[in-house]
């Protein structure tokens, strides 16, 4: 792979599927199309596809490649099989210089291993994350840590996220903090001012969010009582956009729907869901994104997780990590909306993921090694163990 000229822009090839990629890799996007150094090629794999391009047209992208790898109820398996081979397809074709993925979803594995394949250098934003627990979240925590085998540049949004890398081995000329892209893209946003919150009421505020594989099931049944619980106080407004996963819905439905106090609500559109993020005053959560927004608007969150890969809102005081117990929820949730003091603490503890100059950092550092006068290459080699 050689280095292209000054003349010549670097064409960036930014795989993404699914609604938080979008997201966070819309800062970069948006950046490398306002100069003349990068030619961004956006690509799309379908993997959220009824709620990706409006929001990528909101969000300022331009689509260049639409692909449609979802059928209905695929196992992992069969989606990562068709995602490596199309997208190794369409690198073929388009010959970028660097592909960009984010984050721990399957289109960002298969993307990471097609370019491998095609000896395309890849990027990492969101680099870093570890909980330390193979399958939990399942499959994302696999995922990441095999992109992190495969990445020429590894943008960590912590200090703790870039010495998981560098504990794993990875060369620290490969390692850098930038803050999280999604902080970027949330201040745009909300900059903008076009989103319309869900809520309706002057009740205290609950927005949740809930959809990880590992809490489908009984475990989601469960969260599900909690909420008609909290409901059940009568001065809450809680708001649930239903996750579009058939496991999600049909576990949700048949507890929330109809109960008073609850709305559920179709999958919100980014900026809605941006306003609803500001106007809220306590977020539940399974979700890995909003963990790093709720914060930088001063709002509680408690995650509804055994392990999380975002340890930082926690040690800050920002977030709890609670786990999935109907029991525990209910009275962390009502500890917070009774107790003043415990929820200023949690308001004001600050968000530790970013300044909203991420995707900056990253141009930058892209811009400065596709500038030297040295070929940029695969990720150089290290040790597959550092036991």
């Amino acid at each position: 792979m050689s280095t292209p000229t000054s003349a010549v822009p670097v064409r960036a090839m930014l795989v993404l599927g699914t609604r938080p990629e979008a997201i966070k890799l819309a800062p970069v996007a948006r950046a490398m199309s306002t100069g003349t150094r990068f030619d961004p090629i956006v690509v799309t794999t379908g993997q959220h596809r009824e709620m990706l391009h409006q929001m990528l047209g909101l969000l300022c992208v331009d689509v260049r490649i639409a692909l449609d790898v979802m059928r209905s109820r695929q196992q992992l398996s069969e989606l990562t099989a068709r995602l490596v081979g199309e997208l190794g397809e369409v690198m073929r074709q388009q010959r970028p210089d660097l592909v960009v993925v984010q984050g721990d979803t399957t289109t960002a594995l298969a993307g990471a291993l097609a370019a491998f394949y095609e000896k395309i250098p890849v990027a990492h934003v969101e680099a870093g994350l570890r909980t330390g627990v193979i399958d939990n979240p399942f499959p994302e925590e696999l995922n990441r840590s095999l992109i992190g085998r495969i990445a020429r540049w590894h943008f960590a949004p912590t200090p703790r996220a870039a010495q998981h890398l560098l504990d794993e081995g990875v060369p620290p000329e490969q390692v850098f903090t930038t803050g999280n892209t999604v902080i970027d893209n949330l201040l745009w946003v909300l900059g903008e001012g076009s989103g319309t919150s869900a809520f309706r009421t002057g009740a205290k505020r609950i927005l949740v969010t809930l959809h990880r594989r590992e809490n489908q099931g009984d475990r989601m049944r469960g969260m599900g009582r909690a909420l008609c619980r909290l409901a059940e106080r009568g001065d809450v407004e809680i708001v649930l956009p239903l996750h579009k996963s058939p496991a999600v819905r049909d576990v949700l439905l048949p507890e929330l729907e109809g109960r008073t106090g609850i709305s559920l609500i179709e999958p919100l559109g980014y900026v809605d869901f941006a306003a609803t993020l500001a106007e809220c005053d306590l977020v539940l959560t399974d979700s890995g994104g909003i963990q790093e927004e709720a914060p930088s608007l001063s709002k509680p969150a408690l995650v509804l997780r055994t392990t999380t890969e975002r340890p930082e809102a926690v040690d800050a005081g920002a977030a709890q990590l609670i786990g999935t117990d109907p029991d525990a929820i209910v009275s962390t949730a009502t500890a917070l909306l009774d107790d003043p003091a415990a929820y200023r603490r949690m308001a004001r503890a600050g968000n530790p993921f970013g300044d909203g100059q991420a995707a900056e950092r990253v141009l930058a550092q892209l811009d400065e090694d596709f500038a030297a006068d040295v070929p940029v290459t695969l990720a150089s080699p290290r040790p597959y163990s550092t036991a």
